[in-house]
């Protein structure tokens, strides 16, 4: 999160000097506030959208009150396929024994201990294929 604010700063911070640097100011600014740009005639009606999504998701119909987001900290996590996935990699705390190792070798075909070939003998090989 850190980090996002560094790149926030670093883009707000001082006089911009390119095109890029305006456009990305222009667009943080209107992410900040999007209900002040509805009436805008290029982004109004992204705004009033995006401004409707936040207050949908800061409103509780139950209380008829905003919720409050900020102030609160997440208690659930959003699921993830990935992360579950690999939540299930039994060598996620230790490394595969020997014998799992030698295991896949033999599965995956390889990994032997010969050297790679250089690109001398490897040359030599494919001069060898194309005079056959």
């Amino acid at each position: 999160m850190d980090s996002h604010a560094k790149a926030r700063d670093k883009l707000t911070v001082g006089k911009a000097t390119t095109k890029a640097q305006r456009l990305a100011r222009e667009l943080v600014t209107m992410i900040a506030e999007p209900s002040n740009y509805t009436n805008d005639d290029d982004h109004g009606k992204w705004m009033e959208r995006y401004s409707s999504l936040i207050n949908d998701h800061e409103y509780d119909p139950s209380t008829k009150q905003l919720r409050r987001t900020v102030s609160r900290a997440r208690t659930s996590r959003k699921s993830s396929i990935i992360r579950d996935v690999a939540n299930q990699n039994k060598w996620a705390d230790s490394p595969p024994d020997q014998d799992e190792i030698e295991e896949f070798k033999a599965t995956f075909g390889g990994m032997s201990n010969e050297r790679p070939m250089s690109w001398d003998d490897l040359i030599a090989e494919i001069e060898g294929m194309l005079e056959e």
